[in-house]
């Protein structure tokens, strides 16, 4: 059964940062494309980081420079550094698979909160 388990969510202020975890378990963790997700309230959960098998990576320009993904194959463990953040940061981050094809279920998430 696939699952994510996310943490190192909090409340920081503006210019702040923070680094979430992502463990999973259920599947073959080093051969699978991984994304972090984030929903604010009333929006649609967008892409913020993804890395590929080969540690290859990817970011929207709006998080581009401040956001780093690194991925531990041997912790089953996806990372998200967060610098520099901003009020337009808050969200409930997630971790999944990069490919909507195996979305199954979704963790809990967790809670960042970016006070201005």
């Amino acid at each position: 059964q696939v699952q994510f388990v996310e943490s190192g969510g909090g409340l920081v202020q503006a210019g702040g940062s923070l680094r979430l975890s992502c463990a999973a378990s259920g599947f073959t963790f080093s051969l699978n494309a991984m994304g972090w997700y984030r929903q604010a309230p009333g929006k649609q959960r967008e892409l913020v980081a993804s890395i590929l098998w080969s540690n290859s990576t990817n970011y929207p320009d709006s998080v581009k420079g401040r956001f780093t993904i690194s991925r531990d194959n041997a912790k089953k463990t996806v990372y998200l550094q967060m610098n520099s953040l901003k009020p337009e940061d808050t969200a409930v981050y997630y971790c999944n698979f990069l490919s909507s094809r195996f979305w199954g279920s979704w963790g809990q998430g967790t809670q960042v909160t970016v006070s201005s």
